[in-house]
């Protein structure tokens, strides 16, 4: 059986295998301090056959209306209203059959709901900590999604000096997820809109955003706009290269006509298969059963999702030429973090390290990490922010 790993770093300053490649300032070296450990309670086990049961084996799952941990997640979380409604204020209906989706398919009918979990003090600097695409979970007993919850193990160490707060996208979590043409497209423009809104909602101070994956050219261009308005970005595995402008097949499949909305609905496709191609990590049963229910308790989140793929697919590409623009550009003032995920099966490495050298942003490789950088490594993830905005608020 694999043995069991967890890793954390002793500090900013010393931590082998962990680099930070290029910065403007004094490129510093990470150091990585690992060991093995047979505790039960670790969510991963790295390189684990499936067939050792720690795996995503449907079969295996459990399924009860008992408590589940992310019980404790929701009873930490509040709603913030942010960003208008737009439409008809018509009752969203499924794409399929036309029939009135549930109630948290549905809009507000002003502004929208967003789920956010905060830790911290609001006096400290704010650091908000933006999800990627896709890995759903659902907080029981609800029928929903939520990837603020991938940020569990990253609040914990940020509260003693920071106001850490992470959120649903629209689409996601206990935030709002109207159909398409029920207030909300799903479109690329319309999340940087909406990601301006709920900032102002959250705080009037400056932010650190942390943000990971596909959704970070769009944090990109919202900062573009704005960056009075932050202290730092730092971006989890974000798509830099012109080979990163295409969704992973997983990912692509899901967008596809009538197919991408039958996949949709399959926990083991939307769920399992989009984690598994991802990384190298199997995650345990327990964890791979609250990723997996809301597609066995409503046809909600698919749909959401379904529209979120498609409105990647197309745009995408313009995105990620606009991300490199912004980034590369001599006026682009704010400091800049990449935080690389070596094991990222998705985005790949190539050209990457070109990219911040010559943009002279700093690069931080973690060799054991995936895509999913804040699910990975929670905790080294946590740390290592926290160093950031501490050296750069002591400058």
């Amino acid at each position: 059986m694999a043995s069991l790993h967890s890793c954390s770093f002793s500090s900013l300053h010393s931590l082998p295998s962990v680099t930070v490649k290029y910065s403007r300032a004094q490129p510093r070296i990470l150091r990585f301090n690992c060991r093995s450990s047979s505790d039960d309670k670790e969510d991963y086990l790295l390189d684990a056959p499936v067939s050792i049961g720690d795996g995503f084996s449907f079969s295996g799952g459990k399924y009860s209306d008992e408590p589940s941990p992310a019980d404790e997640w929701f009873n930490k979380g509040k709603f913030v209203k942010a960003y208008p409604v737009s439409g008809t204020g018509e009752k969203a209906k499924d794409p399929i059959f036309g029939l009135t989706m549930g109630g948290s398919s549905q809009a507000s009918s002003d502004l929208f709901r967003w789920f956010c979990v905060e830790s911290g003090s609001s006096n400290n600097s704010p650091i908000l900590l933006i999800h990627g695409l896709p890995s759903q979970v659902t907080i029981f007993p609800f029928t929903i999604q939520t990837k603020a919850y991938s940020y569990r193990k990253v609040l914990p160490i940020l509260e003693n000096n920071y106001h850490a707060i992470a959120l649903d996208w629209l689409g996601f979590g206990f935030s709002d997820k109207p159909q398409p043409k029920y207030g909300f497209d799903y479109t690329l423009d319309e999340y940087v809109a909406s990601l301006e809104s709920v900032i102002n909602a959250l705080t009037d101070k400056k932010v650190t955003l942390v943000v990971q994956g596909y959704f970070s050219p769009i944090a990109i261009k919202y900062a573009s706009n704005h960056q009075e308005k932050l202290n730092g970005l730092i971006l989890l595995n974000p798509p830099l290269t012109i080979n990163h402008a295409k969704l992973p097949s997983s990912l692509s499949v899901l967008s596809n006509f009538l197919l991408g909305e039958i996949f949709c609905q399959d926990p083991l496709r939307a769920s399992d298969k989009t984690l598994l191609s991802c990384g190298p990590y199997q995650i345990k049963e327990d964890v791979a059963m609250v990723y997996r229910r809301p597609y066995l308790t409503s046809g909600s989140a698919g749909f959401a999702l379904n529209a979120i793929s498609k409105a990647m697919k197309k745009q995408l590409k313009g995105y990620v030429e606009d991300t490199r623009a912004i980034l590369m550009d001599n006026n682009w003032s704010v400091q800049t973090t990449v935080c690389w995920g070596q094991r990222d099966r998705w985005l790949n490495f190539d050209g990457v390290e070109d990219f911040c050298k010559e943009s002279k942003h700093r690069l931080v490789e973690l060799p054991m990490s995936g895509h999913h950088v804040q699910e990975d490594s929670g905790e080294e993830l946590g740390q290592l922010i926290a160093g950031i905005v501490g050296k750069r608020s002591s400058l």
